[in-house]
């Protein structure tokens, strides 16, 4: 397995990952020009299946090390036929932009970018632990991120940002619509029979539909997908 870590910091362009340069933009901006940016970008989002064969999944998660102000991220790559992992990558930026729901994204990607940049293969679809257009201006971390990777990407929260559903039925890959302003931006999936269901939603490149079979074919016996639950453990790990 090949493990891999970095510290980056904070930067107009991140110099650690090549990102297409139609949606380049800075980093180190205003909270109401993060908005702005979301609101240019999520125009540019292509909210249907895009891509060929899916080899490689790769979870996406950042934890915070609050003793020092850090951003720690973390990707991990997993082959989707039996979810065996093949690599992972962390790295570290310090964390700039400020905490606000809903721009988590301009906080954490930074971080995420530097050590996607470290992975020997490009995965074929990053799974993010966060909103895809389950978010009030329908970019959340997973849709800003596929978007400018041009990787296709889905997200995977575990709470609700926006929108409102119907009760889920109690049987494992059950879902129902996440539905804002009479529009469907996400789906309210039970992984498990007798557990929290989980938000999912399409970030860029992927359908619904297609979004939730991918959670499914990647969720054992646990609440998260392994690909998430794992980015998600050595990101907490590394910011300890």
């Amino acid at each position: 397995m090949l493990v891999k870590d970095n510290i980056g910091y904070c930067m107009d362009l991140t110099r650690n990952m090549k990102v297409d340069q139609k949606y380049n933009h800075k980093w180190c901006v205003t909270p109401s020009e993060a908005r702005e940016i979301q609101d240019r970008l999520r125009e540019e989002l292509i909210l249907h299946d895009d891509f060929n064969m899916i080899e490689y999944a790769a979870g996406v998660d950042a934890g915070y090390r609050k003793k020092d102000r850090i951003i720690q991220a973390a990707v991990c790559t997993l082959t989707l036929s039996d979810l065996h992992m093949v690599e992972y990558s962390l790295a570290k930026q310090p964390a700039d932009f400020p905490y606000i729901p809903g721009l988590l994204s301009f906080r954490e990607i930074p971080a995420v970018l530097a050590a996607m940049e470290k992975l020997g293969r490009q995965p074929d679809i990053l799974i993010c632990d966060g909103q895809g257009t389950a978010h009030p201006r329908r970019m959340g971390i997973a849709a800003h991120l596929g978007l400018i990777t041009g990787i296709p990407s889905l997200g995977v929260a575990k709470s609700r940002l926006a929108g409102t559903h119907d009760r889920v039925p109690d049987i494992r890959g059950a879902w129902v619509p996440l539905i804002d302003k009479d529009e469907i931006i996400g789906a309210v999936l039970r992984t498990r029979k007798g557990v929290k269901p989980v938000y999912v939603s399409p970030g860029h490149r992927i359908g619904l539909e297609t979004a939730v079979n991918l959670v499914m074919k990647c969720t054992t016996r646990y609440r998260l997908p392994e690909t998430t639950r794992t980015a998600h453990r050595l990101a907490k790990l590394a910011a300890t």
